[in-house]
C-alpha cells in the first residue's frame, strides 16, 4: 500500500498493474504511455508528476517526474490534487470526470472511449494499491 503523491507511490502501482492477472487481460490490446500531472490546490503545495509506460496489460516502467520529460506521452492526464483524490477514493467516477473536465486530457480522446473496461481497471488497481493521501 501507499500514499498517493509520495514518491514509492509509483512504484507500487507498476507493481501492482504487473502482478494483476484482471487487469493484463483487460489491458492485453492498450499501446501507450501516460504522464499524469497532480497539480497543487489547497491541500498540494507542489505539482506531483508521474509516468507510465502501458504496453499489452504491463507497465513496462513507471516513474516521478521532476522536471520535463524529454518524451510525448500518448496522453497527459491533468487536475487539481482534489480531482485526482475524489477518483482514487471512489467519489468521483474517472469517465464522468473526463467528461466533465475535472480531469483534463491531452490525447486522443476517441481511443479512451474505445477502452473505457481498461481505464476503469487502471483506476481500481490504483484504488487498490491507496491506503492514504498527503
Amino acid at each position: 500500500m501507499a500514499t498517493f503523491t509520495q514518491p514509492d507511490w509509483v512504484y507500487v502501482f507498476m507493481e501492482k498493474l504487473n502482478s494483476d492477472e484482471k487487469y493484463a487481460q483487460i489491458a492485453r490490446n492498450w499501446e501507450g504511455d501516460i504522464l499524469f500531472q497532480v497539480e497543487p490546490d489547497d491541500t498540494l503545495k507542489e505539482r506531483v508528476s508521474y509516468y507510465l509506460d502501458l504496453w499489452h496489460g504491463k507497465c513496462r516502467d513507471a516513474y516521478v517526474v521532476d522536471s520535463v520529460l524529454e518524451k510525448k506521452p500518448v496522453f497527459i492526464f491533468k487536475a487539481p490534487y482534489a480531482n485526482f483524490a475524489r477518483i482514487l477514493k471512489g467519489e468521483l467516477d474517472p469517465m464522468q470526470a473526463l467528461l466533465t473536465r475535472k480531469l483534463n486530457v491531452q490525447g486522443n480522446m476517441a481511443i479512451l472511449m474505445r477502452n473505457v473496461p481498461t481505464v476503469l481497471d487502471f483506476v481500481r488497481c490504483a484504488r487498490e494499491i491507496t491506503d492514504s493521501f498527503i
